[in-house]
């Protein structure tokens, strides 16, 4: 493990990383070592997991710390920013060609790996579906359908309304994104991974992989709430992705 953001990693042939795994964590000792192991067992020596630890107060980077694997790179925030900013930080440090996020307390799926990078070599984003670790109810939300990759309008839509399950711990993009993706809008204090999937589709380039990809561990702490938000707050949470909307569209329209 390397906590200097500036260290090469392992690369491919040709001098390129070519999978960055970006990974926010905060308060989370007890379940982010399962997670990493889990990580590190599908990636390549030309791969590299980065991790912005959210100046835990708990053991978080403790447990990090004892995986002694080169492809970590541990980054620590002096102060605590959030997590929107923890996964633009690891996304900013990275230097894959393909940019997977990752959430500290889930468990990906054997395969996942390869199928986020095989619809990555056509779609500039990606996003699938994921099952509740332990088994257990859903959020009530549908699952995200491949045939309904292309119908960009209908997402966005979808996105606005609250019915399109795009979820950051399933997502990745290509590098090519990430002049888009970043910097974050300042006032996106949550909800990265819908910034991500407007701006995935607003340029034409979305797959959505029917397939579960990884396990989800539901507990109290997940940023994403389990309960029905007040209407002042879903309101603002709706202004707030119009604001998104516009600047995605102005930033992918922007001369080159």
């Amino acid at each position: 493990m390397r906590t200097d953001p500036t260290d090469v990693p392992g690369t491919t042939g040709n001098g390129e990383t070519r999978v960055s795994v970006c990974l926010a964590s905060y308060r989370g000792g007890r379940y982010i070592r399962e997670q990493l192991e889990s990580i590190l067992a599908q990636l390549g020596p030309d791969d590299e997991l980065v991790i912005v630890d959210d100046a835990s107060p708990d053991d978080t980077v403790e447990q990090i710390r004892t995986f002694h694997d080169v492809r970590i790179r541990l980054i620590e925030a002096a102060v605590n920013q959030g997590y929107v900013r923890s996964f633009e930080q690891a996304a900013l440090a990275s230097k894959g060609q393909y940019i997977l996020l990752a959430d500290q307390d889930d468990v990906w799926v054997p395969g996942r790996l390869d199928l986020m990078l095989g619809a990555l070599q056509t779609s500039r984003v990606v996003a699938s579906n994921f099952d509740v670790l332990g088994g257990g109810p859903r959020p009530n939300i549908p699952r995200l359908r491949g045939e309904d990759s292309r119908r960009h309008a209908s997402n966005i839509l979808g996105i606005l309304v609250g019915y399109r399950a795009y979820y950051g711990c399933g997502m990745g993009f290509r590098r090519d994104m990430l002049s888009v993706f970043t910097p974050v809008p300042r006032y996106v204090n949550e909800s990265h991974d819908l910034w991500l999937a407007i701006c995935g589709n607003l340029a034409g380039s979305m797959r959505h992989l029917d397939g579960s990809t990884l396990l989800r561990r539901i507990h109290d702490d997940n940023a994403t709430p389990r309960s029905w938000r007040s209407l002042p707050v879903i309101l603002r949470a709706r202004i707030m992705l119009l604001r998104c909307i516009g600047q995605a569209w102005r930033r992918l329209h922007r001369p080159s």
